[in-house]
């Protein structure tokens, strides 16, 4: 393995990977984290002023990481004031999104939706660098529908001085089902003239290792679902050493807490904790009724009851 040379990012992921998650992963299992990319700030012209994303990139709730803000949008123009005011914040490099395969984003021309048009994306990318100042990279699909659309789009982004092209390689068609075109990264990662990323997939230590070996020169990767199922997944790739059952407890009860303290009103803390459970519950064995039970809960006290019963009565799975 190279894991002493690669560059460990992890992904965003709307709704799940704020700064209460970050800060939490940071403390109980961050090992070798480089950058951490935020939900995407949806861009408007009224800038940056929702107070939810203005809370997720408060520096004073990302003290210890180093975070990278994500835009998604579809107007240059209107990306330029997030960019100044986020360099004004401390930030040196934002991310721009252009991957998210949800209906409601694709069918505004948004995410993986600027793909299917290209004279879109170039005048995107001409307004986002007529006046940039700090460092901008593309978290990208493939395309829309087939494989071969890519060869256009990495086209257009050679035009631009992007710091880093990050590569889910799947088409928007595929959401996350099928497996990711390694044919089409490794044409990614030798055509790119930015540095490229992969992204996509790595769930086990056995996922990380073949990635490695079929990629020699890789050396930065972003992994997303891989750490909400295992959150104990980099440090086993680091170290050799799986997750313990009770360092998830641990986890999963800062979190809960977390939360807890800021969401309005119980029905708010149970939808985001069902939320996480949608990926833990792929570390148990024996967990179908007692996360059942999880996604029924209506009161703190019934989850509780339920996420207890989970840990004490499921074996944790550590896959290789």
């Amino acid at each position: 393995m190279k894991s002493q040379l690669m560059k460990f990012y992890f992904a965003p992921l709307e709704g799940i990977t704020g700064y209460l998650y970050r800060n939490a992963y940071h403390d109980f299992f961050d090992c070798g984290i480089d950058k951490y990319f935020t939900p995407f700030l949806a861009v408007s012209q009224n800038g940056l002023t929702r107070t939810r994303e203005l809370a997720d990139v408060d520096p004073a709730h990302n003290r210890k990481m180093d975070i990278v803000p994500q835009l998604l949008g579809n107007k240059g123009g209107e990306v330029g004031s997030y960019l100044y005011r986020l360099h004004e914040m401390g930030y040196e490099e934002v991310n721009l999104n252009l991957g998210c395969p949800y209906q409601t984003v694709v069918s505004k021309k948004k995410g993986a939706g600027l793909l299917e048009d290209l004279k879109l994306l170039r005048e995107f990318l001409d307004g986002v660098f007529a006046d940039c100042p700090v460092a901008v990279s593309v978290k990208t699909r493939i395309g829309m529908e087939k494989a071969e659309e890519f060869e256009e789009i990495l086209a257009v982004y050679n035009q631009y001085p992007l710091s880093e092209l990050i590569v889910h390689p799947r088409v928007r068609a595929d959401f996350y089902d099928h497996y990711p075109n390694l044919d089409v990264f490794d044409f990614a990662l030798k055509e790119s003239k930015a540095p490229v990323c992969y992204n996509g997939d790595i769930f086990t230590l056995e996922d990380y290792k073949e990635l490695v070996a079929r990629f020699p020169t890789l050396d930065r990767l972003m992994m997303g679902r891989g750490l909400l199922a295992n959150p104990g997944l980099l440090s086993e790739i680091l170290t050799g050493e799986p997750m313990k059952k009770e360092e998830l407890r641990r986890f999963h009860d800062r979190i809960y807490g977390d939360y807890r303290q800021i969401m309005s009103g119980d029905k708010n803390t149970l939808f985001k904790m069902k939320e996480l459970w949608n990926y833990m519950q792929l570390m148990f064995e024996e967990k179908d009724r007692y996360i059942k039970k999880i996604r029924k809960a209506q009161s703190l006290v019934d989850y509780e009851n339920a996420v207890d019963m989970l840990f004490d009565r499921c074996p944790l799975i550590i896959k290789r």
